[in-house]
């Protein structure tokens, strides 16, 4: 044979062998890599058709678009954009999507009759001789051609000027006038106490503007501003009292200045004081790996567990739309309140919406710190993103991104602002191991379809979670987190006051939370009552034994009438059951019901006679149930936060003893809890504890539980084997899970 014919099959025979070998050793598990799990990490998908859902979805890039191009040419030539006006200058501040009525959205949804025109709602900011802001309604989208002008309808007349949240010219403009003009009157002062160097200090502003119904004035603490720090914690003890309520900026001016707990009339007067021999504490530049730097104190470890699902999600996304084989709902994202969603359970209504609303904190020491914050005026929706895979979401959680339109006359996208997933608790859902007479197991681990978005609100970070369980129950929760804010500790024991001490010269001050929720629900239809049940223990004589007496727990049952027993002020206790129920019965009898729960301590809310409470009065109620009406849609308004004295509308309002029987029920709920800030507390406050919300929990909603048809419940007897996989289908796991999760790679775009 000819050699380079026989060296041919040789290198043939040595390659085969080689191959058969890789195969071998890979089928094996001989191969150092693991084969690949066939699921992908699920991604949200654009809408394919205008469905149902869609009616609550929020608005598409191309619908900003359309909006913004029409308003452009409506508004005329003037327009100038929002990230450059002045107040004297036209705008358009913000467009979200207007909701449609719900007549004309369930006359669609349930009987088939057209969809509502699908609109927008404008804020446009005026300029003439006395500012003021309009509230417009643009439609019908895709292809506006039309604006109507709701602010009377909305507010009782055109809304002025100092209401709404400061543009970010105005901002910058005030910050820009401290450095120019004030901070040059106190440069010894500055530079010898605080180390400022013209870039050191950062300006962190109160809420609301001034006393009193029309002012501008705002009070400013300056904080040290090292780069990867933040400047929360550093506080340097001074505060300014900014006028800027004229439209020139040159005539703004401080008023007053507070320092180490005395006030002065502005810096020129502390420059002189300092020169007389002033007592100063000198406040040195924190270091960039201190105690409120949230880089790591020790080396890279192992990471997190990871939570991932080898045969893909069960659930998909499209545009809004989550279906799951229990649930399919439509989630919003409202530039000012939030999320929301619109819900189905197997098909049938349950709540026609869920709803954040509004959420305030209030509390301190110092000028600044003493005000009230509703961080809706802030935007709850626009300050979501930036959802961090493997931290803030599982990292197979899907991502969705949102645009808006806020601040600025361009569409901003935030990348992964909401994230979608499914929770696994490490708890059974429900679990029987029985022991008595046949011997069998049965149980169900439970999980939960999750729909998160996480707002940024200055220092706090709120994680706003609905969460969709097998059972029927909705959940609201909301974690704090985030870093505290601070003032100078500059009164020694007496400011242990207010709050705790927690570095060298900074006080954590106490402040409260509330949060406030709509639950809008639809139980077979829109005739539903309120009804509370508790127990009472009778004595009765035991029967078969009648010189002995019993206490047995006996059921009290009342509807609810009226509004006014429907209002539950806090500190008052509820009844153990309270539900809305329907006219309807299950298979045994008992009207359809969904049960309400809060989860929170006992709040704590502003006196009565503060003449800001008015525009809280939402705070006054653990739990209230009024009539439904479009007019009383939401509880709070983004322009009370600078005009907190007068409110268009006060939630208190809306209770005035209607009748709640067979009526369109809307329960509203607050959750809050008090936060006495510690040492703990740095450089972040933590989840754990910080948590408050609500349950909605079917009450013979149905004829059984419903999560037994889920398909991941396992059953197996005595004398089965439960190694088997089609016996227990948890034995599968083994198999199914013997692979490397296909991840994508990490991706994080907000910066």
């Amino acid at each position: 044979m000819n050699l380079k014919v026989l060296l041919a099959f040789l290198a043939l025979f040595l390659i085969t062998i080689f191959t058969l070998a890789h195969v071998l050793l890979t089928s094996q598990g001989g191969s150092s890599q693991p084969p690949r799990c066939p699921s992908i990490t699920p991604s949200a998908q654009p809408w394919r058709q205008a469905g149902r859902s869609q009616l609550f979805a929020d608005l598409s890039q191309e619908e900003l678009t359309a909006v913004m191009s029409f308003l452009t040419q409506y508004l005329g030539p003037g327009l100038v954009d929002a990230a450059q006006a002045r107040p004297s200058d036209n705008c358009v501040f913000s467009v979200e999507l207007q909701l449609p009525s719900k007549a004309a959205a369930l006359a669609h949804l349930d009987r088939g009759s057209p969809p509502p025109a699908r609109e927008a709602l404008a804020i446009i900011f005026g300029g003439q001789a006395q500012p003021n802001l309009s509230e417009l309604v643009v439609g019908p989208l895709p292809r506006p051609s039309y604006v109507r002008d709701v602010t009377k309808e909305h507010h009782g007349g055109p809304l002025p000027y100092h209401q709404p949240p400061p543009l970010a010219t105005e901002y910058a403009q005030m910050w820009r006038h401290l450095k120019e003009v004030e901070f040059r009157k106190a440069p010894i002062f500055l530079a010898s106490v605080f180390n400022y160097n013209g870039s050191t200090l950062a300006s962190l502003h109160a809420t609301h503007c001034g006393l009193r119904s029309g002012d501008r004035v705002t009070w400013i603490g300056l904080y040290h501003n090292i780069s990867g720090v933040g400047v929360f914690l550093h506080p340097v003890g001074l505060e300014l009292l900014l006028y800027h309520r004229a439209l020139d900026p040159s005539q703004w001016a401080v008023q007053q200045v507070f320092y180490l707990g005395q006030y002065y009339a502005d810096l020129g007067q502390l420059e002189w004081e300092l020169k007389a021999g002033l007592e100063v504490v000198r406040v040195p530049l924190p270091s960039p790996n201190g105690a409120s730097s949230l880089r790591s104190r020790v080396s890279p470890g192992p990471l997190v567990q990871l939570q991932f699902l080898p045969l893909g999600s069960q659930y998909s996304v499209q545009g809004n739309l989550v279906v799951s084989s229990f649930w399919s709902f439509t989630f919003g994202h409202g530039v000012y309140s939030g999320m929301r969603i619109f819900d189905r359970f197997k098909g049938e209504r349950v709540a026609y919406e869920v709803s954040v609303q509004e959420l305030s904190v209030y509390g301190g020491e110092s000028p600044k710190t003493m005000m009230t914050y509703l961080d809706s005026s802030y935007g709850l929706g626009r300050n979501s993103q930036g959802l961090v895979w493997g931290v803030d979401c599982p990292y197979q959680a899907t991502m969705v991104d949102i645009h808006i339109l806020v601040g600025k006359g361009t569409i901003q996208v935030l990348p992964g602002a909401v994230c979608v997933f499914e929770e696994a608790k490490g708890l059974p859902l429900r679990r029987h191991h029985n022991l008595i007479e046949s011997l069998f197991y049965g149980g169900l681990a439970s999980s939960a379809l999750v729909v998160r978005s996480v707002s940024s609100v200055g220092n706090y970070d709120y994680i706003w979670d609905f969460v969709l369980h097998p059972n029927g129950a909705i959940e609201g929760r909301v974690h704090a987190t985030g870093c505290i804010n601070t003032a100078f500790l500059s009164r020694g024991e007496e400011s242990h006051l207010f709050g705790n001490r927690v570095g060298e010269q900074v006080l954590g001050t106490v402040h409260t939370h509330a949060f406030h929720f709509k639950l809008d629900l639809d139980l077979a239809g829109l005739k539903n009552w309120v009804v509370a049940e508790d127990v009472v223990f009778k004595p009765v004589a035991a029967p078969w034994s009648p010189e002995h007496q019993l206490y047995r727990p006996q059921l009290t049952r009342q509807v609810l009438e009226r509004e006014d027993l429907t209002a539950f002020s806090l500190g008052v206790l509820l009844p153990h059951y309270l539900y809305l129920a329907s006219n309807q019965t299950n298979a045994w009898g008992h009207q359809h019901g969904y049960r309400i729960q809060i989860h929170s301590p006992l709040g704590i809310h502003m006196p009565l006679e503060s003449d800001m409470e008015k525009a809280l009065s939402w705070e006054r109620y653990q739990l209230a149930v009024t009539q439904r009406k479009e007019e009383e849609s939401q509880s709070s308004s983004i322009y009370y936060q600078n005009d907190i004295w007068t409110p268009t509308m006060a939630f208190a309002d809306f209770i005035n003893n209607e009748a709640l029987l067979g009526e369109d029920l809307v329960a509203w709920v607050t959750a809050s809890f008090l936060h006495i800030r510690h040492a703990e507390n740095v450089p972040n406050t933590v989840t754990v504890g910080n948590s408050v919300g609500f349950l909605l929990r079917p009450y013979n909603f149905f004829d059984e539980d419903p999560s037994i048809f889920s398909p991941g419940s396992i059953y197996f007897e005595k004398g089965q084997n439960a190694g088997h996989c089609s016996v227990n289908p948890v034995a599968c796991i083994p198999q199914l899970a013997a692979c490397a999760p296909d991840l994508p790679p990490f991706s994080f775009q907000d910066f």
